[in-house]
C-alpha cells in the first residue's frame, strides 16, 4: 500500500526520530542569529563612538578656532580704540590751544579798540531785540 505522508526522505521517517543528519537546529540558528546581532551591535556601537569621537574633537577644533579668532577681533579692536584715542586726545589738544589763541587774539583787540567794541555790542543787540519783539 502506498502511504501518502511517507517521503523520499529516510530521515523523516518516525524510527529515526524525525531528523534531518546534517541540518542545523532551530535552537543553533537562534544561537548563531543571536551572535550575529550581538556583533552587529558591537560594530554600530564601535562605529557610534567613533562618530561621539570625531564630533567632540570638531567641536573642540571649533572652539579653539573660535577661542584664538575671539583674541584676534579683541586684539584688533583694543588696537583701533588706542589709535582713536589718540587721535582725538591730539584734535582735543589742538583745539584748545586754538580756541586759546583766539581768546587772547580777542582780548587784545577788545583793549585796542574798546569803543568800537562796545558799540558794535549795543548795535548786535539792538538788532537782537528788534528781532525777539516781532
Amino acid at each position: 500500500m502506498n502511504n501518502p505522508y511517507a517521503t523520499n526522505n529516510p530521515g523523516l521517517e518516525p524510527e529515526s526520530g524525525f531528523s534531518v543528519p546534517n541540518t542545523p537546529s532551530v535552537a543553533q540558528a537562534a544561537n548563531d542569529l543571536r551572535a550575529a546581532a550581538g556583533e552587529k551591535i558591537k560594530d554600530l556601537s564601535a562605529q557610534a563612538s567613533n562618530l561621539k569621537d570625531k564630533a567632540i574633537e570638531s567641536a573642540s577644533h571649533f572652539r579653539d578656532i573660535t577661542t584664538e579668532k575671539a583674541r584676534e577681533a579683541r586684539s584688533a579692536a583694543t588696537e583701533k580704540a588706542t589709535q582713536f584715542k589718540e587721535i582725538a586726545n591730539e584734535q582735543w589738544g589742538d583745539t584748545r590751544e586754538k580756541a586759546i589763541e583766539l581768546h587772547q587774539i580777542a582780548e587784545d583787540y577788545i583793549r585796542e579798540h574798546p569803543t568800537k567794541c562796545v558799540l558794535g555790542a549795543l548795535g548786535v543787540g539792538f538788532l537782537i531785540g528788534l528781532i525777539v519783539r516781532r
